[in-house]
């Protein structure tokens, strides 16, 4: 996982998802699915195209099954969308990088409104 994609866990949820004042883009999967092997480069190069200006990270639902419980994800990848620690989007299944990235593009906060760190 690149240094722009976050892991997060059930620990550090609160703070890194909750907590943000900005838009944070979280990729639910697991090592053993396909599908989210496939979006896997997409989310990286989307951590890196969006550094400093939204947050984007990546949740194990094996590893942490509260989140995942707590979001009742169902299937893998499910792709959730936060803006100021509020649920606002989500999309189930293997999408387009492009779709992934409008997906943060509708969400991102005008700049000196928000902090992303």
């Amino acid at each position: 996982m690149s240094q722009s994609t976050r892991q997060l866990t059930d620990g550090n949820w609160e703070q890194e998802v909750l907590g943000e004042a900005g838009t944070v883009l979280v990729d639910f999967w697991a090592p053993w699915c396909p599908p989210c092997r496939m979006i896997a480069p997409g989310i990286e190069a989307l951590g890196e195209q969006y550094q400093g200006r939204a947050k984007v990270g990546k949740l194990n639902v094996d590893e942490n099954p509260e989140v995942a419980e707590r979001y009742r994800i169902a299937s893998i990848p499910t792709l959730l969308v936060f803006r100021a620690g509020q649920l606002v989007d989500q999309r189930v299944g293997a999408i387009p990088q492009q779709e992934i990235a409008g997906l943060i593009e509708r969400q991102l906060i005008p700049e000196g409104a928000g902090s992303v760190r």
